[in-house]
Order: C-alpha cells, then structure tokens, then sequence
C-alpha cells in the first residue's frame, strides 16, 4: 500500500471513529433528556397542562435543542405529551376513563402474569425477594408512610411480572404502569388505609409459592379489580376527571 492511500485510509477510520462517537453522545444526550422530562411527568413537576417550547426545554435541562426534540418525539409516541410545530410541547392529561381502560388492560396481563409464574415455579432466592416487598409494605403502613408503601407495592408487581419470564408481557405491563404512576401519587392520600391490598399481595405469593397456577390467576385478577374500581371512583367523587 502506498503511502498516500494508507494516509486516506487513516483519516477514514479516524472520520468514521469521530462520527460513531458524536453519535453515541448523541444518543446518551438524548436518553438524559427523556428520562428527565418522563421522571418531571410522572411525579407531577410537570402537571397535565404543562406547556414549554423545546429551547425553553433545553435550557431547564442544560443541553442543546436537538436530544430534546427526539426525545419529545418519544414521548409523544408513549402517549404522555402533545408535540405541536412552533408551540413546544403539552402534557397530556390522564382521565377516569383512561384509568378505568389501563386498569382493565393491567388487569389481565398481570394475571396472567401471575399464572405463568406459579406454573414455572419461582426460585427460593425469587420467592424471598417478592415476600420482602410484601413485609415493606406491612412495615410502612406501620410508619404511616404511604409514599414508601406504593413504592414497596409497586415492586411488588414488576417482580411478579418479571418472574412470569416473558419479556414482551413485562415491557407492556412496565408501559401502562408509567402511565398510572403521576394518578397513584395524587390518590395515595385519598384511598382508604390499604391494609386489604396488603393482604391480597400475601395470597397471591403463597398462591405462587404452591405452584397454584389457578389460584394465582383468580387471587390476582380479584385484587386488580378491586383496586381499579377504587381508583376510578376516587377520580370520580373527588372531581378529578384530568390529570
């Protein structure tokens, strides 16, 4: 190889290594934005209503305009903001209806959820972690700590999602439960003392422990519908038609 063709060669690879590494920055840069603004939504710092343009974006976040726009795009697709050219973007507001619909979708997949891991028999190690949520969740209801109670409840139902070991059922389920999660923190003060969830979270373990695929499905699918009637009339009775 001559020496002028090893030197275009170089300067390729060194054009291509420039270009792979402006582009993994990019999308680092655009996975930062998404998961503050998602995180901004679903903890209410950014209520439904909420309007801002992308610069205006940008500067609360610190980075420049385009990572934001894609990952408003994002967003958009999710179904937790509005994009609109030239107006920025709105957060959109999640109703009764919404919740009555998300809770009757969630409702079937984490009971089947929950069949598929009693019928494949959770690990001791498994086992001990989904009980430990279940003891977290009896201690905060002790400490009247209602926040650290949904975050111990909350787990409760990712891991019996993940323990069904299919992927496909855990990222739909993940999806719908981003979308309950800004309504969960405004109702958490309004529902009564959740002592009764508590307790439909042990069945459903022991159901699992047994390998009781049925009883699983049953115990699960009761204690779903329960606390998505419970949510739906709390929005009701309290006038909360948008969040």
């Amino acid at each position: 190889m001559n020496t002028s063709t090893e030197a275009r060669n170089n300067e390729t690879g060194k054009a291509a290594s420039r270009s792979a590494k402006t582009g993994a920055a990019r999308v680092s840069q655009t996975e930062r934005a998404y998961d503050q603004i998602k995180r901004r939504i679903l903890e209410n710092d950014m209520a439904a209503g909420f309007q801002a343009l992308e610069q205006e974006l940008a500067e609360m976040l610190g980075m420049s305009r385009t990572p934001v726009r894609e990952a408003l795009i994002r967003l958009a697709e999710e179904g937790m903001v509005e994009v609109r050219p030239r107006h920025g973007m709105r957060v959109l507001p999640v109703s009764a209806d919404d919740m009555r619909e998300i809770y009757e979708i969630l409702t079937s997949l984490e009971s089947t959820a929950a069949e598929l891991a009693a019928a494949r028999g959770v690990t001791d190690a498994e086992m001990a972690e989904l009980k430990m949520t279940v003891t977290d969740m009896d201690a905060a209801l002790e400490e009247e700590d209602l926040r650290k109670w949904a975050a111990a409840d909350e787990k409760f139902h990712m891991l019996l999602v993940k323990f069904s070991n299919n992927a496909r059922l855990l990222a739909l389920v993940n999806s719908f439960w981003e979308q309950t999660h800004r309504v969960r923190l405004v109702t958490l003060r309004l529902r009564p003392k959740p002592v009764n969830s508590n307790k439909d979270h042990a069945a459903v373990a022991d159901a699992i422990a047994k390998g009781d695929r049925e009883a699983a499905r049953r115990l699960h699918h009761r204690h779903r519908v329960k606390s998505g009637k419970m949510l739906v009339a709390l929005l009701k009775e309290h006038g909360l038609t948008q969040l």
